[in-house]
């Protein structure tokens, strides 16, 4: 299992697998796009296990780097730091944005391919893109906890998706196997397996300010490994 966790963009989903990350005992070097004196509160709160850093540190300095900027930035990730590195690929396609990619909005790739494509010394591995962050917090379980949610992986290297496994297994998560880099276009944004299971049914009528409370309080809603695969075959592979 890794020691030391990297964070390449610390905002929700970055915070909170730094999170996760602290409290099952790892080590985390966050980063952003702003500089580390701007992850102090962060820092603080997560206390002495975590530091910042620039994302060349934290790539150098991560067993396995997550990565969770913008889509629209994944061309401004390390190449050289992160070549023989395990990444896993937090991002998300949103052309609104992020501004539109031709081959994605065709259908001929999807995002981790991208990312891979920029990164050909590491090793992509796509998670953590299927849930929002308050539920990425509140669902996990120990091992074998009859509640216990899982989260899709895809991957081209089976080393590396079972280091990915691992990992989430030691945060709180069981794993599906999603496939490759080219199948991950089953976990996009609107994909059956992607946010709203986790998330739960919404009450109706709410305000925007409502709907953010209710968001905040909600506990989430538990989805097993048996539902995940069903949804991941679901959806269809173009992005």
């Amino acid at each position: 299992m890794p020691q030391t966790l990297g964070l390449i963009g610390s905002g929700m989903i970055g915070g909170a697998v730094a999170r996760l990350a602290v409290a099952a005992g790892l080590d985390v070097v966050l980063s952003n796009s702003r500089g580390p004196e701007s992850l102090a509160g962060l820092v603080a709160e997560l206390g002495g296990q975590a530091r910042a850093a620039t994302p060349v540190e934290a790539a150098r300095a991560g067993d396995l780097v997550v990565v969770a900027l913008p889509l629209k930035a994944y061309e401004q990730l390390p190449s050289d730091a992160l070549a023989d590195r395990i990444v896993i690929d937090a991002m998300n396609y949103f052309p609104e944005r992020d501004g539109t990619f031709s081959e994605l909005d065709s259908g001929l790739s999807a995002s981790s391919v991208l990312v891979q494509r920029h990164l050909p010394g590491a090793r992509v591995v796509k998670t953590f893109s299927t849930i929002d962050f308050h539920h990425l917090v509140t669902l996990a379980r120990p091992a074998g906890a009859p509640d216990r949610s899982a989260l899709p992986v895809a991957g081209d290297h089976a080393g590396a998706k079972a280091e990915v496994v691992a990992l989430l297994d030691t945060l709180g998560y069981d794993a599906v196997d999603a496939g490759g880099l080219a199948d991950s276009g089953r976990l996009r944004p609107g994909s059956p397996a992607y946010v709203q299971p986790y998330m739960g049914e919404r009450p109706e009528g709410l305000d925007p300010e409502e709907a953010r409370r209710w968001f905040l309080a909600s506990p989430g809603v538990p989805v097993p490994a048996a539902r995940v695969k069903e949804l991941v075959e679901a959806g269809s592979v173009a992005v």
